[in-house]
């Protein structure tokens, strides 16, 4: 009789001791589990011992998948195996959803082998698992940031992942925070770190101030903007639309609360005797603020005058607590929205004066000198609707705004419709004079007779 040979003498991968296992093999491993042509940019060897005992790999790709955030299809990123024995590979109480991403297998030796996914469901045991999945691939992420040209692809493959994470994850929300990266005043091509905003404050400076809206281009010119610059404070540019979902979960950063700067009552750090002069100034406008608003009536909640910008004549800003323009846009843009909610949430809008701008200086001296002025009506309701455009808002009637335009380009042209009509009208009334040719008729005949 034969004797008995032992054939599959090597290892799994994930049992073996990270320093005996060669890039080449991760790699291999890699491309065999998750069927990708490229290499991996990550890899997390590890193995917990204590109350559980499980080991694994955790792999971050190179690049994200045309279908990451497909609600419809099965995850299958991490594969669940129970003592080297294969369980099965779409266990979606392994990951949270905003870690689809993340590929590898995980082996446990204390699940039984028999084990059914409604008892997964309920499983203790499988939660620690995941609380430590979680924790590994945080870990992995921070260790990719050591490299700021890796984990500038890393974030533009997976930074809605982080995003989500910052949402969803109520637990991991601070350490998460450390991984965002933003575009800012001070850093405009570059990404830059809460940290880092956090180092480069004022000394006074209490607030992280941000902007959202579409695209970096359009916020790096809004006119929210002007004030911070000229105090040189930097604010953030958040453009991607699940950024206005994560900053309502991400109230604050390392003790500085974080201060959207297209709502009211920004905090410009002013001292008493800036404060001061302002009130006063303030008091010279509340006859034009009146007047503006009687104009727009339900338009806007209120009109003020505000220090908030230096070239511009009026912006308009929403309530602290409501929808901000850029929130509004991508509510109304949701194809299956309700739109009773986007009625009821829909921004509250404050219209904001620059007292140093000429234009509005010289509004207060049209209204003191005829409050009644059409023209100047005409002009309150372009400034209305150009800052709604400014400021991140869609126009209602767009019809109206273009016939203003329209108008002013007529003036700029010196084509003066209303003196055409009033020759018109002078011609209508010579006309009116002449007397009718048939009482001429009758008279003649008349006379004849």
């Amino acid at each position: 009789m034969g004797e008995w040979n032992h054939l599959n003498t090597q290892k799994p991968i994930w049992v073996r001791k990270p320093d005996e296992v060669t890039k080449e093999e991760y790699a291999a491993f890699y491309k065999a589990i998750s069927n990708d042509w490229e290499e991996h940019m990550s890899v997390k060897h590890f193995a917990v011992e204590g109350q559980l005992e499980f080991s694994g790999l955790l792999y971050t790709p190179k690049r994200a998948p045309f279908d990451l955030f497909d609600g419809k299809k099965k995850r299958r990123n991490v594969k669940l195996y129970v003592r080297r024995v294969f369980i099965m590979d779409d266990c979606e109480e392994l990951m949270p959803e905003w870690l689809t991403f993340v590929k590898g297998i995980v082996d446990s030796e204390d699940l039984p082998l028999n084990i059914s996914r409604e008892t997964l469901q309920q499983s203790k045991i499988l939660r620690m698992i995941q609380k430590n999945l979680v924790k590994k691939s945080i870990e992995m992420f921070n260790e990719i940031a050591e490299n700021k040209e890796d984990y500038k692809k890393f974030y533009e493959a997976f930074g809605k992942n982080i995003k989500l994470g910052i949402h969803g994850d109520q637990k991991n929300r601070k350490k998460l925070s450390n991984l965002l990266r933003y575009n800012s005043t001070k850093s405009t091509e570059d990404y830059t770190s809460l940290s880092e905003y956090v180092e480069r404050m004022k000394e006074k400076q209490e607030f992280i101030y941000y902007i959202t809206g579409e695209s970096r281009e359009i916020v790096e010119n809004s006119p929210f903007l002007e004030a911070l610059k000229k105090r040189d404070l930097e604010v953030l540019f958040m453009t991607d639309p699940i950024d206005e979902y994560a900053v309502q979960q991400l109230k604050d950063f390392d003790g500085k609360k974080l201060v959207c700067i297209t709502k009211e009552g920004l905090d410009l750090g002013l001292d008493e005797e800036e404060k001061k002069k302002f009130e006063e100034v303030k008091a010279q406008f509340d006859g034009l603020t009146k007047k503006i608003k009687e104009i727009l009536g339900d338009k806007v909640e209120k009109v003020e005058v505000s220090n908030a910008m230096v070239d511009s004549p009026c912006q308009l800003v929403t309530n602290e607590f409501g929808w901000s323009a850029n929130m509004e846009r991508i509510m109304k843009a949701q194809a299956m929205g309700a739109s009773g909610q986007a009625a009821y949430m829909k921004a509250k809008k404050t219209m904001q004066l620059n007292p140093e701008h000429n234009i509005v200086k010289e509004l207060q001296k049209k209204f003191a000198a005829d409050a009644s002025d059409k023209t100047v009506k005409d002009l309150v309701w372009l400034l209305f609707e150009t800052s709604l455009l400014v400021s991140g808002f869609n126009l209602e009637d767009p019809g109206k705004f273009s016939g203003r335009i329209h108008k002013l380009i007529k003036l700029g042209l010196s084509i003066f419709e209303d003196e055409e009509d009033a020759e018109d009208a002078a011609d209508v009334d010579d006309d009116a004079d002449l007397p009718e040719l048939e009482n001429e008729d009758q008279s003649a005949m008349e006379e004849v007779d």
